[in-house]
Parts: structure tokens; sequence; C-alpha cells
């Protein structure tokens, strides 16, 4: 494996692997993740791009490599608190539909003991970051539209104030606007709470837009690898080598040049 001193960066991913019963899902997979940066996995279904991201906060274990985060392999501290002070926000946002907002976006620091008046303070602050109404603290998840639960859920993830923050898909459920919108302020909560930010999505788009850098992955015969690591502008520049990194930046130029056409008659 690389040495970990030639890879500097919040996150490290030295050369992970993964198998499920024999069956590779993941192939030496590396990458240094700057701290501040923003992110985006993107590529196909059985890239392994959710089970990459899910290896940073060891929710799965690699088979090979390890993960290190400032300069700390993973592996060597317990799962749960490792947990607890990384930010993740699940495709399917996952509240707890017993629990209020401002105890579902609590529960971390409860865990941490915080006294409960820094803990109301911290539902407060997080509510107007993500642009809700204080008022939504005493609701229940299911009284919620779709986007308030996503923005909750962003919430949450962010309630102990971590350094890191996680998504996988995190706006896949939700109509365009609401998606545009929700994009647009996690782009801005990043950059004021000054995170480090790794986000799975299939939306190229999206992730050209949002994120500092993107990660391209796709399956083989010997499972998901990275074949493309790059700034927006340098990929939309085009002339990769890779025939499949070109033709998943060319979708996203395609539908805009016909909007363009459609919007000048």
């Amino acid at each position: 494996m690389t040495a970990p001193h030639t890879l500097l960066g919040a996150i490290i991913l030295d050369g992970i692997g993964k198998t499920y019963d024999g069956a590779p899902v993941l192939t030496g997979a590396s990458l240094s993740i700057a701290r501040g940066q923003f992110v985006a996995l993107v590529g196909g279904s059985g890239a392994g791009k959710t089970t990459l991201l899910k290896t940073i906060n060891a929710l799965i274990v690699p088979t090979t490599g390890r993960v290190l985060i400032d300069g700390e392999d993973v592996a060597s501290q317990p799962g749960p608190a490792l947990r607890r002070r990384i930010g993740y926000v699940f495709q399917e946002v996952g509240l707890f539909p017993h629990m209020t907002v401002a105890q579902n976006i609590g529960i971390t620091p409860s865990l941490l003991d915080w006294p409960a008046e820094t803990i109301a303070a911290r539902v407060d602050t997080l509510l107007d970051l993500i642009a809700l109404p204080r008022e939504v603290a005493a609701r229940l998840p299911a009284e919620l539209s779709g986007g308030q639960r996503q923005r909750v859920g962003v919430a949450r993830a962010l309630a102990a104030e971590p350094s890191i923050l996680l998504m996988d898909e995190p706006f896949g459920a939700l109509d365009p606007v609401t998606r545009v919108a929700l994009a647009e302020d996690v782009r801005r909560l990043h950059d004021a709470l000054n995170l480090t930010t790794v986000m799975v999505t299939h939306d190229v788009g999206e992730a050209l837009l949002t994120a500092d850098r993107i990660v391209v992955m796709a399956a083989g015969e010997r499972g998901g690898e990275i074949i493309a690591d790059d700034t927006p502008a340098a990929l939309l520049s085009g002339g990769h080598a890779d025939p499949r990194v070109a033709a998943l930046i060319d979708a996203p130029r395609r539908q805009a040049e016909k909007l363009a056409r459609l919007a000048h008659g």
C-alpha cells in the first residue's frame, strides 16, 4: 500500500478493496481528500460508490486497504464513537417516526451527554441553517414534506458539529425543484461550516454543479474502480481517454445544449 506520508488530506482511502462471498465489489480504490473539499462519487449502479463511502465511517469494513482520518486508522477506533463524529445523511432519510424533529436532530448530542439546554440551542441553530421554521421542532416526521424531512436529516447529521459529512444519494427521492434548492443549501452549509463532504450521486449534472471534485467509478470484472478524478471544469473540457468517462460527462452537456436551443427558438 501507499506510504501514508505521500497522501495528504483529512480523509485517506488507501487501496480499498471489498469482496462479498468471493465476488469483488471494489478494487484498489485510493483517494486523498483534503480538508474543506466537496467530493462527489458518481458512476453507474454496481460501481461500488456507496460501499466506498461507508468504509469512511466503518459502516463497511474493507477486505483490503485502510482508511485514515486525520492520520488515524479508522479500524483502530470504536465504530460507534467514530460514527458519532462523522455526519451521515441517508438516502431514505431514516428519521425516527416516533420522535419529534427536535428529538431526531438532538439524538447524537444526547448520546454524547450534552446538556439539555445546549441541545435545544443547537436544534434552533440548525433549523435556521437548513431554512426551516423553528416551530417544526415539535412536529413528527410524518407531518413534514419529503424535502423538509431530508433537511431534518441533514440537520441531524450536523448536530454534533462534525468536520466530515457523508451523503448517500441525499436528494434522490425529491422533486426537481426541491432537489436543486436543497443541493444549493447543502453546498452553502459545506462552505459556512468548513466541512469536508463526500457525496454519492447518480446525477452527474448535480455533481458538476455542487462539488469541487468529481470521482468517477465504474464496475468491472475485478469489481468497482476509480476511472477518473478531477475538477468539474477539467472533466467538462473533454478529451478523456476512457470512453465511459466521456459518455457520463457528455450526458448533462447534451441536455444543457438542448435546453439552450429550445430557449432560443
